[in-house]
């Protein structure tokens, strides 16, 4: 049986290297983020509150294109980043960091909200959480030039919404990875650990908690 699954979680937090090595071992079909250039980029850096709006609509409307992609897939399915946490996240920052007004968030979010109703929603999301130093330090790893002047106040702030969001989040089961404790690239066993987590909690709210012999026995 088809079954879809969506990655969720902070800047550097090791989403898209979860979904590559779960379809390597799982024969899935990935999708990443989109990397559509958006036509409203260079006058939103230029403006933010007046252009946060046209870039938010352009982001949703690009991102619920790959959901409807992703649902007409024959196989199962893993995404690098959900729809929800377009709105749920990264918008919802914008306007409290006073870069988006009340008017313009108020019928942003109504509109994602009419979306979220009619959308077939995830078999299962697993939220990687972690630490800022943990994220600052794999932004480090990566290297890559527009992350390094992130400050960590406002990784702290996109914690801070993940951490709202997914407790109140009730479209589909949710299961929470500790990123902090398991390094599924360097000890491909924490990897194994959470595969088998995932096959068993296809339903339900769980937090993947390992006793300490546990992941020491992974991690040797």
């Amino acid at each position: 049986m088809k079954k879809f699954i969506a990655v969720a979680g902070n800047i550097g937090v090791g989403k898209s290297t979860l979904v590559k090595l779960i379809c390597q071992h799982l024969d899935w079909e990935p999708f990443y983020e989109p990397v559509t250039e958006n036509p409203y980029l260079a006058d939103f850096y230029e403006d933010m509150q007046a252009w946060s709006f046209n870039s938010q609509v352009f982001f949703l409307t690009h991102r619920l294109k790959i959901h409807q992609n992703l649902l007409h897939t024959a196989g199962s399915v893993i995404q690098d980043r959900s729809i929800y946490e377009d709105a749920e996240i990264f918008a919802r920052n914008l306007f409290l960091q006073g870069k988006m007004s009340a008017r313009d968030y108020e019928t942003y979010f109504a509109l994602y909200q009419t979306l979220a109703e009619f959308l077939t929603p995830p078999d299962l999301v697993i939220y990687l959480r972690a630490t800022v130093d943990t994220l600052n330090r794999r932004i480090q790893i990566r290297n890559r030039d527009y992350e390094q002047t992130i400050p960590s106040e406002y990784l702290a702030q996109l914690n801070g919404l993940y951490e709202n969001w997914i407790t109140n989040f009730t479209f589909c089961p949710v299961l929470t990875v500790p990123a902090d404790d398991l390094d599924y690239v360097k000890h491909p066993r924490h990897l194994d650990l959470i595969l088998k987590k995932v096959q068993e909690k296809l339903t339900g709210k769980d937090e993947v908690i390992f006793n300490p012999d546990e992941v020491i026995q992974a991690t040797d």
